[in-house]
């Protein structure tokens, strides 16, 4: 989560949303069949229920809220959600695996279950919904407790999801019982299946999230470090790649990203830059048993750093992750507002693809990326994350912004709270409905419309 809200300008001035990029937006659809090109579904119409605002002919419903009855019996709905990913099910169904980002003091901790708990002393994981063909909620359950900060992750290509620890904390800080910082595997149709084993070699840090090259295996992984030292880019060699359920804990080489020059990408202003015969440096002790890994020793030619990298994902044979915004206060080498990176691995080639802008008048909606979602039917979405409203924004191929939804404005009664950000954007495997979570209070929308 940000602690700063970062707007972002229309290069032009007249964008539908008041969100600028510079760069060259058909880079991001990579992969997309169709991106969309016309801006937007029209205006937003405010919702009677005070929960969220869609365009007209879109409709929405509520999956699950914290502090509601587990379906399973197992407790309640845990609070802060996050990450979020949706699989194809048998029968048209489809499982959804849910991030709950708590720490130490979450309001309402993942509950313990026997076989699916790390550390009983940590409130974070995951629960899972599974839903019918019409969008209605069947089951929801634990699928891992006891782990700590489940910010992001993502899905693998054997229909699992990676759910990523966001701390550093070892064991006794936080009266936690055991070491965090790690990458654990969930299936959402069957968790038992998964169980709760950290994936030790993919490194302990602060992360994120993760994206899985469907070709070699190789599994990329961002480091949300705001603080300097700043995070790093790595990537996971798996002993066994693509190897299906559990293959990850075969363990593999983590290695670390280094671009010849640049210590630094938050220097890089320059949309389409590129750099070639970008470097990776094996880590020196993944598990940080002394040091975190970005203060280690990676030889005399140092490491590439940046401030708060984030969303990550996969498309059209390149890995695109982002940072979410540098800030020369906090120890950053230059400012900016967002830079979405492409890197190539089969030509080892890094490219700043688009550059966020700040803006001029505060009463634009708009933030710094986070997370970013591709929707099947082409186009790209991005969740806000500030203060006052919130929104989950649409980009076409043009550069144009348009709002997609938008949460209530309320002043914070139990009757309308008020909403935090938007997380955890995907869609169903068929491409009819998007989820999404509101952070806080932790309530999950299934929206439906005409998406094309």
């Amino acid at each position: 989560m940000s602690a700063t809200r970062r707007q972002i300008l229309s290069r032009t001035g007249a964008s539908v949303a008041g969100i600028a990029f510079s760069g060259a937006l058909g880079e991001l659809f990579a992969g997309s069949a169709a991106a969309r090109e016309r801006a937007g579904y029209g205006p937003l119409i405010p919702d009677p229920a005070g929960l969220l605002d869609l365009p007209e002919g879109f409709r929405y419903k509520v999956l699950s809220r914290q502090g509601d009855p587990l379906r399973s019996g197992e407790g309640l709905v845990p609070s802060n959600h996050d990450g979020m990913g949706a699989f194809a099910g048998r029968r048209g169904r489809v499982h959804l695996v849910r991030n709950h980002e708590n720490r130490v003091t979450g309001k309402i901790g993942v509950p313990t279950v026997e076989g699916l708990t790390y550390d009983p002393a940590a409130k974070g994981g995951c629960t899972a919904l599974e839903l019918d063909g019409r969008g209605n909620v069947l089951g929801e359950r634990v699928a891992i407790a006891g782990t700590a900060v489940n910010c992001a992750g993502g899905p693998t290509p054997w229909g699992t999801w990676l759910t990523c620890e966001e701390t550093e904390d070892k064991a006794g800080t936080n009266g936690y019982t055991k070491d965090h910082g790690f990458i654990f595997e969930v299936d959402g149709a069957d968790p038992h299946r998964t169980g709760a084993v950290p994936l030790t070699a993919m490194g302990r840090f602060q992360h994120e999230a993760i994206a899985v090259d469907p070709r070699s295996g190789i599994v990329y992984e961002t480091e949300d470090a705001f603080q300097k030292p700043f995070g790093l880019f790595y990537r996971f060699l798996p002993e066994k790649p693509l190897g299906g359920h559990g293959s990850l804990r075969a363990g593999g080489a983590l290695e670390a990203m280094r671009v010849p020059g640049v210590p630094d990408l938050s220097v890089i202003q320059e949309t389409g830059a590129r750099f070639d015969g970008v470097e990776w440096v094996p880590v020196p002790d993944p598990l940080a048993a002394e040091t975190p890994i970005r203060l280690q020793d990676f030889g005399p030619k140092g490491i590439t750093h940046a401030q708060k990298l984030e969303g990550c994902y996969w498309g059209g044979g390149s890995v695109y992750f982002v940072s979410s915004f540098a800030r020369t206060g906090d120890g950053s080498g230059a400012t900016h507002f967002g830079q979405v990176w492409k890197y190539e691995p089969y030509r080892r080639r890094l490219t700043l693809v688009v550059v966020f802008g700040p803006s001029t008048d505060i009463q634009l909606p708009g933030e710094s990326p986070d997370n970013i979602c591709l929707a099947p039917s082409g186009g790209l979405m991005v969740s806000e994350d500030g203060d006052g409203a919130q929104h989950v924004y649409g980009v076409s191929r043009k550069g144009e912004v348009y709002a997609v939804a938008r949460g209530a404005q309320n002043i914070g009664t139990p009757e309308a709270p008020e909403w935090g950000e938007f997380a955890g954007v995907t869609f169903s495997p068929d491409g009819r409905t998007m989820y999404v979570n509101c952070y806080t209070p932790g309530t999950t929308f299934a929206v439906t419309g005409p998406w094309c």
